[in-house]
């Protein structure tokens, strides 16, 4: 199986790699490792290829910059042919509130990166995988997404983005026999969910998350809320009147204004 992982480095995206790397018994796994920081790439290569038959790739990159991706993908695809799996993982979270000039940034850095940055993930595998018939792309959102939250006004709106860019790429994959599966989290414990200060309902271990994740996607699912629990939550949310949910979450807690990474 050959899979290509952005974000890679920490949270989700590291969880996911070490999952498919040890849960894939007597089959081989080639992986491409992408995210900022080339140290910690290094040390989780390393710690993936003792694991029979894996391979691994790192690319020390920023999904912001769509040639760094372009480039990535022609390495892997000369390396080990063109993906099964594409999964982008790389995103940030911060808390934001629109009265403040100087949360511009962290509202464009969730564009570029949660938004755009997926773009930038699939971009160049998409004409690949048509030349060879099949692929499935893997977008992470989140239940962040379904409604607006107070003081997550940039978060819930680039993952609301996400969600509808994905719904929009499994509408144009349809033809080419080409997957797109949508992943909603809800509270996974990685290093973005430990600067929150507030109770999280069914909150999971990454591990956890990742061994569902890799069933779900296996099925081919179109979306997929992980866990079971909050797929509740996300039906209950589209179905509050407008009136009984100010009145929710007129007082709910708030994320910090410091940015954190999946």
């Amino acid at each position: 199986m050959k899979i290509f992982i952005t974000g890679a480095s920490s949270g989700i995206g590291k969880a996911l790699a070490l999952a498919y790397a040890k849960n894939s018994p007597g089959s081989s796994v080639m992986i491409g490792l992408a995210a900022r920081r080339q140290d910690v790439l290094h040390e989780l290569a390393n710690e993936l290829q003792t694991v029979p038959d894996v391979q691994c790739a790192i690319y020390p990159l920023d999904v912001k910059e769509s040639h760094a991706l372009d480039t990535a993908a022609k390495d892997f695809i000369q390396r080990f042919g063109v993906p099964d799996l594409v999964i982008a993982c790389a995103g940030v979270s911060r808390g934001t509130l629109t009265e403040y000039q100087e949360d511009n940034a962290a509202f464009q850095a969730m564009m570029e990166i949660n938004v755009l940055g997926m773009v930038h993930t699939f971009q160049p595998f998409i004409t690949a995988m048509k030349g060879v018939g099949h692929g499935h792309l893997v977008g992470i959102a989140s239940v962040a997404g379904i409604r607006g939250l107070p003081g997550a006004g940039a978060y819930s709106a680039s993952k609301a983005a996400v969600i509808n860019y994905l719904e929009s790429l499994h509408a144009e994959m349809l033809h080419e026999n080409i997957a797109v599966t949508t992943i909603l989290p809800g509270y996974i414990r990685t290093p973005m969910t430990d600067a929150n200060q507030f109770r999280m309902p069914f909150l999971m271990d990454a591990d956890v998350f990742a061994k569902k994740f890799i069933h779900h996607v296996a099925a081919k699912r179109r979306v997929c809320v992980i866990p079971w629990q909050m797929g509740i939550v996300v039906k209950l949310m589209r179905m509050i009147p407008p009136a009984l949910w100010d009145k929710l979450v007129k007082n709910a807690p708030q994320k910090s204004r410091v940015i954190e990474k999946h």
